[in-house]
């Protein structure tokens, strides 16, 4: 089951809640009950490698920031 973090705007609390996908849009209540919550964008990175294996911190950055072959973004954008 996903976990969706939420953002109250009244104690300005960051949560967690693990819900179903069909659930992720229903409002959630933070944990000191107020109800005038946010659902926060959360950003998933993964970088390919042997399974099991761990990637760190470091490792992450550099593989963000260097270009791939080519160079620029890989379109045709005329970046590179």
């Amino acid at each position: 089951m996903p976990t969706y973090e939420f953002r109250c705007r009244t104690c300005d609390t960051v949560f967690e809640e693990r819900r179903s996908m069909s659930a992720s849009n229903l409002p959630a209540q933070c944990p000191d009950g107020h109800d005038d919550t946010v659902k926060l964008l959360s950003v998933f990175a993964s970088v390919g490698g042997k399974q099991g294996s761990s990637v760190s911190g470091s490792d992450l950055a550099s593989a963000m920031s260097t270009p791939r072959a080519g160079g620029g973004c890989g379109s045709a954008c005329g970046c590179h």
